[in-house]
């Protein structure tokens, strides 16, 4: 069988969930279930803090897992990326006081808090900055205040957080993040679960691919198929049908999901008409 890390807690958990039920995966029962069998689809699935997944996949005792990109790296831990799972996106970045103007090239001997401590030390040494990185579990907006660290460095989402405590980033960021499925750079697994993860990239992949796209049906004069197909042109090709005693065509193409009224709009105003949108549940492209 197949062995994947999942994340247990967190803004990972459930989005990570989401998407292997999306692909045809079991979901557990309770936030208790730690390893969930999947016998049908060949998998067992082992529910993990994020920040340990990266550790297990490493050691060998898990064969893939999901986490993401920042605690993969501040782990230090060899992986090859299979996919980017487009969720749990971040940026980790400095900051420091409002009204307090720095920059990276003045870190320098300063005092940096952070959760991420050998993320930060890396990229520091990186650069040749040789700084005080000093380690804290959570709350490390309020480290300045407190007068542990001058500034710090952690995950930046909306920002609001730091606005709160008074604090602003600078410099470029340190990395940007999202959720990741990893494997060790040296994994070598028997006939079937090697076919089993290859079926599992490909589900995800479908999942990720469905969620960008919805299918578009509608009906169009046959001497404006060229036009609107234009505003359609599909993944590869537009699907294209003539009307049963009529001279118009019926099209069906994906559409970015993100674009679907503006599409609309336009094939209207080409001259498509019974437009209808549905959504994509999975696909193999």
């Amino acid at each position: 069988m197949l062995r994947i890390a999942v994340p247990n807690k967190g803004a990972l958990s459930e989005p990570a969930a989401d998407l292997l039920h999306e692909a045809g995966y079991r979901r557990r029962g309770s936030a208790k279930e730690l390893v969930l069998v999947d016998e049908e689809n060949g998998v067992e699935l082992f529910f993990l803090r994020p920040r340990d997944i990266a550790v297990y996949v490493g050691s060998g005792t898990v064969d893939v897992g999901i986490t993401g990109q920042d605690m993969l790296a501040d782990s230090r831990t060899a992986a090859d990326v299979l996919l980017e799972l487009g969720f749990a996106r971040s940026t980790f970045r400095f900051a420091a006081p409002d009204g307090d103007q720095r920059t990276v090239a003045e870190l320098d001997g300063v005092r940096i808090a952070t959760s991420y401590e050998d993320l930060v030390a890396d990229h520091l040494d990186g650069l040749g900055i040789s700084a005080s990185v000093v380690h804290l579990d959570g709350a490390v907006e309020s480290s300045v205040r407190l007068g542990v660290a001058d500034v710090i460095a952690d995950v930046v989402e909306t920002g609001t957080t730091l606005r709160e405590a008074g604090l602003s980033t600078f410099g470029d960021p340190i990395m940007t993040s999202q959720a990741v499925l990893f494997s060790r750079p040296d994994l070598e697994l028997v006939d079937d679960a090697a076919h089993t993860l290859e079926v599992l990239i490909r589900r995800i992949r479908g999942v990720l691919v469905a969620r960008q796209y919805v299918l578009i049906d509608y009906d169009i004069p046959t001497a404006l198929v060229e036009r609107a197909v234009a505003v359609t042109p599909g993944f590869e090709s537009p699907t294209i049908s003539p009307l049963h005693g009529r001279d118009w065509s019926a099209v069906r193409s994906m559409v970015e999901r993100r674009r679907t009224n503006q599409v609309m709009d336009e094939l209207y105003e080409v001259g498509a008409r019974a437009i209808l949108v549905t959504a994509i549940q999975a696909c193999r492209i």
